[in-house]
């Protein structure tokens, strides 16, 4: 079975718990009292990951609020994934793909230069511009499909092939593209029904499901119509509603303590469904 799997699959069935904690982790956002530190960012990320890592199987690191500062950007993003529990599946929201050249250097850097368990990736260019990333057989690939975003309506939910919709093309290729288990989905939270009618058609792909929290999708009908049937293969993201909590504290600890309870109200969720 694809490593990478086995350890989601594993930590979900242990814990009960499908939360993947998003790190999204914006500068102007984070706490005033991370800001006086040497490394803002990275400390505030070792705060979440402390406060969060005994109720979460998957850490999202989202790339761009690391690229867009720069070489501190990036030792930034290194250390974070050097900080994740090696337990919890580790995911570079990058949204890659080129032509097939390119594809494998972007495949080299977020697999091997930077060892994530998993990546996203965008399927326009075609199988040639992903096939550099499904040879990682022992990974995950997450493909946007059916994404959250208002904009979905643009392509992904266009109608083409005689009255279909686009993402019912990328979900089908997908599942053949597969190898050793090591394809997913982005499916957003935010269209349960469509959410369910994927997952219903694909019941051997990965599912990642962004939208829950800020984006107003339902924990619940995420966990309920996104899992396999097994309760299992699927994570749900949670960025901006669980790791700004909201408000100032007076030091390191009661940050821990704010985001840990959001943490613990998910993680409670998500038992009573698994």
């Amino acid at each position: 079975m694809n490593v990478s799997r086995k350890k989601a699959n594993d930590r979900i069935a242990g814990l009960r718990s499908m939360l993947c904690v998003g790190l999204d982790s914006d500068p102007s956002k984070i706490p005033a009292l991370f800001r006086t530190m040497e490394h803002p960012v990275l400390e505030f990320n070792r705060a979440v990951i402390r406060a969060t890592r005994d109720h979460a199987v998957a850490y999202k690191v989202n790339t761009a609020f690391y690229e867009s500062r720069g070489l501190a950007g990036m030792r930034d993003l290194e250390e974070t994934l050097l900080s994740l529990p090696p337990e919890c599946l580790s995911i570079a929201d990058a949204k890659r793909a080129d032509i097939g050249n390119t594809s494998r250097q972007y495949a080299k850097a977020f697999f091997e230069a930077w060892p994530f368990d998993a990546i996203t990736v965008a399927p326009y260019m075609g199988f040639d511009s992903l096939e550099p990333f499904f040879e990682y057989e022992d990974k995950l690939v997450f493909v946007l499909c059916l994404t959250s975003n208002p904009g979905s309506r643009d392509f992904e939910e266009r109608l083409v092939d005689g009255g279909r919709p686009l993402y019912r093309s990328v979900l089908e290729r997908v599942s053949a593209w597969q190898r050793n288990g090591n394809a997913g989905i982005v499916v957003g939270a935010t269209k349960p029904g469509l959410l369910q009618e994927l997952r219903r058609d694909a019941p051997n792909l990965f599912f990642l499901i962004p939208g829950v929290g800020a984006q107003g999708g339902s924990m619940q009908e995420a966990v309920t119509h996104g899992s396999d049937p097994e309760r299992r293969s699927a994570v749900v993201n949670v960025s901006r509603a669980l790791i700004f909590p909201g408000g100032e504290f007076a030091n390191v600890e009661a940050f821990e303590a704010a985001v840990r309870r959001e943490a613990e109200k998910l993680h409670d969720s998500m038992k009573g469904l698994l």
